[in-house]
Order: C-alpha cells, then structure tokens, then sequence
C-alpha cells in the first residue's frame, strides 16, 4: 500500500494560486480515476481537478474558501502498489508538520514553501470539526451528516455550475442519471430531467415557525463579485445620468428585421443596437472608451471597443465580453453576445473572455424598473444601464399619443468624465436610438 500526493495544478495564464470553492470528496472516501475530487477557482474561472488514481482519501489540505498556491500539496490518496517516490511522500509528509501561522481563512495567499494545514502527528488524520454542509441537491445538512452525503457511493458526480442549476430548481441529483464519464452529469442531462416533467422536491405542507439560522461563507465567484463590488466602490466616485428614449422606431425596425433573417441568423434584442450606437458615440469622445489606473495617475485610451456585456448566471454576475466590437455588425454582435451569455452560464467561457473589457453595458432585460444606479466595472470609467421598455402616452404637440419609452441610466468615473461631458454621451447615444437609421450610416 502507498501514497499519492495530487498538489495543486498549474491551471495557466500566469496564475500562482486558486481558490478551493468545492471538495466532492473526505477522509475515507474511495475514489476512482477520473473522478472530480475538488474545484477551485482562478479569477472567474472554475477548474475541476480529477483523481488521476484509484484508491481511498487519507487527509484534504485546505478548506473551502482557502487560496491554495500552485504545487501546494491538496490531497493524499492510499493506492494499491507503491504509490508515488518515497522522497516525495516524505517531503509532504514534512512539510505538513511544519508548525504555521494561523490562517486568515478565503483571504491570504498560501504559498507552497509554508505547507498546509494539517493535525498533529500524534492526532490522526480527520478533517475538522465540518460545518454545516449540503447534501448532492444543495440542501443544508447538519455538520453530523456531512459525510454521508459526500461519500462516492451517494454523491453524483456533477460540476458546482451543474450542482447550483440543481439546487435553484429544487432537483435532487441523486435522481439524475449522468451520461458523462464515469457517470458524471452534465448540463443537458439535467435540462432533460426537468424537460421529462421530474418535478422538484416538495416543501413540507402547513403553516409552522421556523427558528433556524444559516451561516454561508462567502466564496468563489460570490465572493470575487463582492470585492470588485467594493473596490468600485471604495475608489471611484460615481455620477449617474438617466435620460429617456423613445425606441418606438427601433422596435419596428427590431422587428422587421427579425422576421427577415435567415436560419443561420440569432434574433436580434435591443443590445446589439445599443452596441452599434456605442461605438459611434465612443468614436466622438473616445474619453469615455478608457480605463483608469488611479494608483499610477494614468488614464488609457483604447482605439478597440471591447464591450463588456453584465450577465446573471446561476452561481453570480459575470462580465464576458464581446472583443472589437467596432468591426462587427449588428448580426455578428447579436451572434457574439448569444455565444457569450450562453458560455457563461453554463460555465464554460475562457477567461480571456471574461476580461479585458473598456466599456460596460447592464440590462436586467423585463425586470430593468424605471431607472438603476449601475456600478461601474473598475477600472472603466463609465457603465450603460438598459431599463426596461413601457409603452405610455407621450403628447407630440396636439395629441397624446402611445410611444415605447425606455431609460437609460448610466454612470460615470467623475474623476474623468465630467457631467457634461457625460450628459453629452449619453444624449448621443439617445439621438441614434431615436433615429435608428443613424446607426448604420458610417463616416
């Protein structure tokens, strides 16, 4: 009987360290090759780390939330044989006696040259008392019964992205069948289960008072939106500008448009529109296509209009973005956002298409409200809010008559746009909206 040590990939891009946002696996648990032990996250990213062995978990060298850096040791496995090089095992070994400072758990940086957190040598190797937990549908467990619902035999194999769609719609992952290797459940095996009629687990019948509370610890992608959240925050000092339009004619156009395109052709939103108008108005005051480093005192200008285009996905908002927008048409930008949204929902966009952003627009589509006080995506410097579109009585000189009305709420870096500048942007855009034929005029 020996030991494998699986440590900490090299996931890429430079990255040093991940942060551990999942384990699918504890002490005493068999694991089989291919089978997803953990899952970390790298920016907005998130990686599955496989068993590349058969064999049973000895010890788990982080907790959920923690930043573990590259090579770090993550998981000791007893295998059948030999296992990995004496030498190897040892200097884990090793390295998890070494004493270490207390951990500032899901902050610091662990780097691999400080070892892992780990029981003494006279203490045998368990986790830690577990927290509350939940079982493969999502649902909270009692810490005692962590590791019944975490054992290979009950819980099914499926990514956090799966798990969370799972959890949102009250589906119990043990009653899907997994068409994935070895049995793993993917996105469309779900999508089939709910589209068979399966439906969610029942809430118990009656009226009764609840009195339980529930702690939940800010990771992940959760926990990486509340720090962009107040970076932005903490450092830029906004102003909001909210203008109405009239998109009555852009409506018509929309949909004229829509009934003419051909089968290979996305249907066509406001967005991309609202694209097209951005960059013609980006082009006249390139001051607001920037990005601002505030600790250097250095404000870039970009010639490329990346749009960064604000998307709810089922574990938070993330920000794919739709690269040279300048170049594309409004098929191709239509297009482009399609297969952007639909990568980051189902958790599979790269990382590069989740940076590198100059502008930012937000749209919460029928649920826009009248007016919103978006927050921009540091470090842009301004941010474009679609509200929702009302159809209302607009008087035109003699009569009232049905128009459809939608804002615009929009925010500014104040430190680089200044008001006028910025009710000058947005009222261009307005002009094009309202006369959307100007849209596709170049020069």
């Amino acid at each position: 009987m020996g030991e494998f040590v699986i440590k900490m990939p090299d996931v890429g891009e430079g990255v040093a360290e991940a942060e551990l946002v999942e384990w699918h696996v504890k002490p005493g648990d068999p694991v089989r090759e291919d089978m997803v032990l953990a899952a970390v996250m790298t920016d907005k990213a998130t990686v599955e780390i496989p068993s590349p062995v058969n064999g049973t978990v000895l010890w788990l060298g982080a907790e959920i939330g923690d930043t573990v850096a590259v090579k770090a040791p993550l998981l000791r496995i007893a295998v059948d044989g030999e296992g990995e090089s004496e030498s190897v095992a040892e200097s884990v070994k090793e390295e998890e006696r070494q004493p270490l400072p207390s951990p500032h758990r899901g902050e610091g940086a662990r780097r691999a040259d400080e070892g892992v957190s780990l029981p003494s040598p006279n203490e045998p190797s368990a986790p830690k008392e577990p927290s509350p937990s939940s079982d493969p549908s999502g649902h909270l467990l009692p810490a005692g019964e962590k590791g019944k619902a975490s054992t290979a035999e009950t819980r099914p194999l499926a990514s956090p992205a799966v798990r969370l769609r799972a959890q949102e719609a009250g589906v119990d992952l043990r009653q899907v069948s997994g068409t994935g290797p070895a049995g793993r459940i993917t996105h469309d095996d779900l999508d089939q289960f709910i589209a068979r009629g399966a439906q969610p687990v029942a809430a118990a019948a009656g009226l009764a008072r609840k009195t339980g509370t529930q702690e939940i610890k800010v990771t992940g992608l959760r926990r990486r939106i509340a720090e962009k959240m107040r970076l932005a925050s903490a450092r830029i000092p906004h102003i909001t500008y909210v203008e109405e339009v009239d998109v009555t004619d852009l409506e018509d156009l929309r949909a004229t448009m829509n009934a003419g395109r051909k089968p290979d052709q996305p249907k066509l939103t406001i967005l991309p529109f609202l694209m097209r108008a951005l960059v013609k108005t980006l082009g006249e005051q390139p001051g607001v296509n920037a990005t601002f480093d505030d600790d250097a005192g250095i404000v870039t200008r970009h010639g490329a209009v990346h749009i960064g285009i604000a998307t709810q996905t089922p574990a938070g908002l993330t920000v794919p973005v739709v690269r040279h927008a300048e170049a594309r048409t409004i098929w191709e930008s239509a297009a482009e956002l399609t297969r952007l949204a639909d990568a980051a929902r189902n958790g599979t966009a790269a990382r590069e298409e989740l940076s590198g952003s100059t502008i930012t627009i937000t749209s919460l589509g029928a649920l826009g409200g009248i007016v919103t006080t978006p927050i921009i995506n540091h470090p842009e410097v301004a941010i474009v809010g679609v509200n929702k579109i009302v159809t209302r009585p607009v008087w035109d000189g003699s009569q009232f008559i049905p128009r459809k009305m939608m804002n615009l709420s929009s925010s500014f870096d104040h430190r680089i746009v200044d008001g006028w500048d910025a009710a000058v942007f947005v009222q261009r855009i307005k002009a094009l909206i309202e006369t959307p034929a100007l849209i596709f005029i170049e020069g």
